[in-house]
């Protein structure tokens, strides 16, 4: 496991934390816009976890690609993920 994806297990770990929290926030029924930024949080972990395993694909399977003559496959696949990030 390189950098990039210790750094996005530990991330996707502290959101799991941050949800378990948002989930007995409701339990607990605690004020709905402190539930909302707890979910826009965990949001946001998440992101920063895809972006780093975007990160190490693009830095390790897609470079290896090129390597090999192949990278075209790679780079398409990025970019339907992309896209879907962005949400086209």
């Amino acid at each position: 496991m390189n950098d990039d994806q210790k750094k996005a297990l530990q991330t996707l770990k502290t959101a799991k934390g941050q949800i378990e929290a948002t989930i007995k926030m409701m339990e607990d029924d605690r004020y709905c816009i402190d539930v909302s930024n707890q979910i826009l949080a965990a949001q946001s972990l998440l992101k920063k976890a895809d972006l780093l395993i975007i990160k190490q694909h693009i830095n390790n399977c897609v470079r290896e690609a090129f390597e090999q003559d192949q990278g075209k496959e790679k780079v398409d696949e990025v970019i339907e993920l992309l896209a879907k990030v962005i949400g086209k």
